[in-house]
This record gives structure tokens, C-alpha cells and sequence, in this order.
């Protein structure tokens, strides 16, 4: 594995954006939440952070809402960018923009317009060596913005027909994270079958599901740690005893023996390359 400096924060979607209504709710989203940490890991208040909404269907009213939620965490020098077409990730002014960002990060959407409009070009290719050789450069995503950032990315899928071959669709991502299948509203939306049959496609990867408001910021590209208020769900199928992924027709029922799922939570850390977890003590503070 490749030593990488940079930092990946992936959301499993609807992180808390600072706007409960008691004073506890502001305290609670100000000290401990998601975006606190994408903050802190940035380097603080200061940190140049640049939002990209190009998986969001309403790119203007998401800026609105990031660039909000960082002001009340005391950020001052938030960026908001709408890559709406390709060419849009080529002008000079984007490429500036992510050449010095300390922090960017990509919303939530649909994770197909963030290959298709950002992948392969200029600042993807920026991003990549930003992240691996840049200790301190931070990559964020929410939802969408986090499944994009593996090598195989899960385009959808339906819940409702889980575990039948043709329930989970994927598609190549950004490369941040090759190691990782990421999936995102895990709890939620039931997305445990999706996750069961992409790891079932490629055995050598290790599939994530996170809840909402729940997140890892992975260093090292390899050491995790899980943030916020929800599950960090691993599958590591690198002990199967049976999987007939590969011989079936679609539609047709999958079997899957010994895929081994740890449950994680809050400050529980999960080591990607030796599958090995660590479980937080009963008695110690959560971050």
C-alpha cells in the first residue's frame, strides 16, 4: 500500500449542519459533530474549504446550506463550486480554487455526475496527488460524495430486491480509496443486500456501510476511525467459503457463506489492510 499523507473524511449522508433547535443541539453540532472534525482535520477556522455540488440536483440551495453550516463553526473562507459540465472542471479559476483549498468537499447527489463530470479531468488528477503526497489536505464527501471517492463505486441499487444478483449496479469512481466499497444512508434506506453483492463481485475489497450522520476519517489511507452518532458497518469477504456471485443469471438468489461483518461505532477503528478492528473501551470519551 502506498504511503499516503492526505486525510479522506466519506459521510454516510444527512450529517448534522448545525441547525437543531435547542442550544444543547448548536453546543453538540459546534464541539463533537461530523463537520466540527472535517474542520479540525483541515487545520482549523482558517482552512480554505471549497464545497462541490456537482452530484446535487439543486447545486445553489446545498452551497447555501455548507456554506452556512462552516460559518457557524466559525469558518471564514468557505468556496462554493458548481461543476456543472466537464469543461467547467478545466477553467483556471476551479483549478486555482482546488490548488489552494486546505479542504474540499463534495455533497451529495447523484455520485455518477461526480465521475462523469469530475473524473479524469485536470483537478481529479490534482486531487488524487494532493491527497497521497499533502499531509493535512483533507477530502470530504457526503452521501453521494462519499461513495464516489473508491475505485468501485455502487451506482444504485434496489433494496427492496436484496441479495438477487442485479440488485447492486457499479460503476468506476475516483480512485481515492480502491481498497474500499462504500455505501452511504446505510441503516436508513436497508442498503445491507447492495453491500452483501458488491463485496460478493470483488472479495478482495472490504465493503463500508455508514448510517447518516456517521463518518471515518481515514489516514494513512488505511487506518480508520468512526465519527458522529450512528454505525459503521464493515464486510470483509475475504474468508468466503461460498459465493456463487460469478456463475448465477440475474435476478436469480445469491449465497454467500462466511462473510464476516463487524459493527462499528463512535471512536471504534477498523485497519483496512489487516481487516483487524479495534473496539473502543466501555469506559472510554467518545470523539
Amino acid at each position: 500500500m502506498k504511503n499516503i499523507k492526505g486525510t479522506l473524511i466519506p459521510i454516510g449522508g444527512n450529517e448534522d449542519k448545525g441547525n437543531g433547535k435547542t442550544e444543547k443541539d448548536t453546543l453538540e453540532f459546534i464541539q463533537e459533530g461530523i463537520l466540527f472534525h472535517v474542520v479540525r482535520e483541515a487545520g482549523g477556522i482558517d482552512a480554505n474549504i471549497v464545497v462541490i455540488t456537482t452530484a446535487s440536483s439543486i447545486p445553489v440551495e446545498v452551497g447555501e446550506i455548507y456554506l452556512d453550516s462552516f460559518t457557524a463553526l466559525g469558518c471564514n473562507n468557505v468556496h462554493i463550486l458548481h461543476i456543472r459540465e466537464k469543461a467547467d472542471a478545466e477553467q483556471q479559476q476551479t483549478i486555482k480554487l482546488i490548488q489552494d483549498a486546505n479542504c474540499v468537499m463534495f455533497s451529495g447527489g447523484d455520485q455518477s455526475k461526480i465521475t462523469d463530470k469530475v473524473g479524469g479531468t485536470f483537478i481529479h488528477k490534482l486531487l488524487v496527488d494532493r491527497y497521497q503526497n499533502e499531509e493535512g489536505f483533507v477530502i470530504a464527501g457526503t452521501s453521494a460524495g462519499a461513495m464516489a471517492m473508491a475505485t468501485e463505486m455502487i451506482a444504485g441499487g434496489s433494496a427492496a430486491e436484496s441479495f438477487i444478483k442485479g440488485a447492486v449496479s457499479m460503476y468506476k469512481g475516483l480512485n481515492l480509496i480502491p481498497e474500499l466499497i462504500l455505501d452511504t444512508h446505510f441503516i436508513r434506506r436497508g442498503r445491507f443486500g447492495r453491500q452483501s453483492e458488491a463485496v460478493a463481485k470483488f472479495p478482495h475489497l472490504t465493503g463500508i456501510g455508514l448510517a447518516e450522520d456517521t463518518g471515518l476519517i481515514i489516514k494513512n489511507g488505511n487506518d480508520c476511525t468512526v465519527i458522529g452518532s450512528g454505525m459503521a458497518i464493515v464486510f470483509d469477504g475475504s474468508n468466503l467459503t461460498h459465493n456463487n456471485e460469478v456463475h448465477l443469471e440475474e435476478g436469480t438468489p445469491m449465497t454467500i457463506a462466511n462473510m464476516t461483518v463487524h459493527v462499528l461505532s463512535n471512536s471504534d477503528q477498523y485497519d483496512i489492510l489487516n481487516k483487524v478492528v479495534t473496539v473502543l473501551p466501555i469506559d472510554a470519551d467518545f470523539i
